[in-house]
């Protein structure tokens, strides 16, 4: 059983639209590549032939992992999100206890995150510090450092 992922309706749909391009012009381009690699000659020697059935190996691979992740998706309207809480796919902006500096993270599913956008996966230290709180509780995160404690400001969608 895959685990549960939950995401967005637009998030879901891009999963698909990826997964599409993969087995289509992804696999066509491999194809030809490695068709490309045969022409040059003798396989047992041929360099271009290895690194091209190389890709293609990563490839399936990447189409396999982005079908477990589809099939164990979850929809969540952002409508059915409790902002009392912290939970799945609610924004929170959160006080570092000790250096008094504020962060916003949007906490997503593992395929979602990217702390760059501001995204958190729901399975990262300080996510799962958060989760159940409500604004004005305090959060202790276990880090390599040692615990942090977060101040939670406001949980919105």
């Amino acid at each position: 059983m895959a685990d549960i992922n939950y995401v967005t309706k637009d998030t879901l749909e891009q999963m698909r639209q990826e997964l599409t391009q993969l087995k289509t012009a992804g696999r066509a381009e491999i194809a030809r590549a490695i068709a490309e690699a045969r022409e040059k000659g003798d396989l047992r020697e041929n360099a271009e032939y290895d690194a091209a059935k190389e890709a293609q190996g990563y490839h399936e691979a990447k189409i396999a992992q982005l079908e477990l992740a589809i099939i164990g998706s979850r929809v969540i309207d952002t409508k059915d999100i409790d902002i009392s809480k912290v939970s799945i796919l609610s924004k929170v902006k959160i006080t570092n206890v000790k250096t008094k500096k504020s962060f916003e993270y949007q906490i997503v599913s593992e395929t979602e995150a990217d702390l760059k956008a501001g995204k958190i996966s729901v399975g990262s230290p300080i996510a799962k510090g958060l989760l159940g709180k409500a604004v004005g509780e305090t959060a202790e995160v276990a880090a390599p450092s040692g615990t942090m404690k977060f101040k939670i400001d406001a949980i919105s969608i």
